[in-house]
């Protein structure tokens, strides 16, 4: 069976106004990130660890948070996606000319990559499932998930690594959510995005393998008789 969902908003200037609201707030969140970087440099961290701590400060505080507001402030994915994109598109501009150089790094452009998984599915969850609860649990997945296994390995490692501490606080966040915002289905889904954040292969990093597969897990009931 398939579900068509709606693309077009039911208010599209409300809609639209509480786009540009939360784009503000995210906006807000990103800045208030460098004096954080500042602080945690002045006091011996180093400047790649401060930088991927902002990172997954604004994964939690900017993406998680309107993740788990979408559903109940817009009508249709159309505004998420826009916005995420544009967000995106923002933040290359920046990386080419001017890079925020308190959570953006030289050595790879994964924050783009997380707007654009976040937005995405976002959009096609949404769009082929009528659901927003369900639409919105990847984002929340690479918002909170991910993020938490950054910061478990930052602390005990000081550096960007993949070991299996991260994985085993990324299931204890994930699960729960998995399984609150779409029972045993969400479970699955939790449960394997913590084993593909592991892998990463060149610029497909983990923000897309967790987005992708939680998706197609996401999709796969309303698909099942096609």
């Amino acid at each position: 069976m398939v579900v068509a969902g709606i693309i077009w908003p039911y208010d599209f200037r409300l809609e639209a106004l509480v786009t540009v609201v939360l784009a503000v707030y995210v906006l807000f969140v990103v800045f208030v990130t460098l004096p954080f970087y500042k602080i945690m440099v002045s006091r011996g961290v180093s400047d790649y660890s401060a930088r991927y701590y902002n990172r997954k400060i604004i994964h939690m505080f900017a993406g998680g948070l309107v993740a788990v507001l979408t559903p109940y402030l817009y009508t249709s994915p159309l505004f998420p996606l826009l916005a995420s994109l544009a967000l995106a598109f923002l933040l290359a501009i920046a990386r080419k000319y001017r890079p925020l150089y308190w959570f953006q790094v030289s050595e790879n452009a994964y924050e783009i990559n997380f707007l654009i998984a976040w937005g995405l599915s976002i959009f096609i969850l949404w769009n082929l499932t009528a659901n927003p609860f369900i639409a919105v649990l990847p984002a929340i997945f690479i918002s909170y998930g991910d993020a938490v296994t950054g910061l478990i390995r930052n602390a005990l490692f000081g550096e960007r690594t993949k070991h299996w501490l991260g994985n085993v606080a990324m299931a204890i966040v994930c699960l729960p959510i998995g399984y609150f915002y779409a029972g045993l289905l969400g479970l699955v889904a939790a449960a394997v995005s913590t084993i593909v954040e592991r892998f990463e292969f060149g610029p497909i990093d983990d923000n897309v393998l967790i987005v992708l597969t939680s998706t197609l897990i996401l999709l796969y009931p309303y698909y099942i008789y096609v």
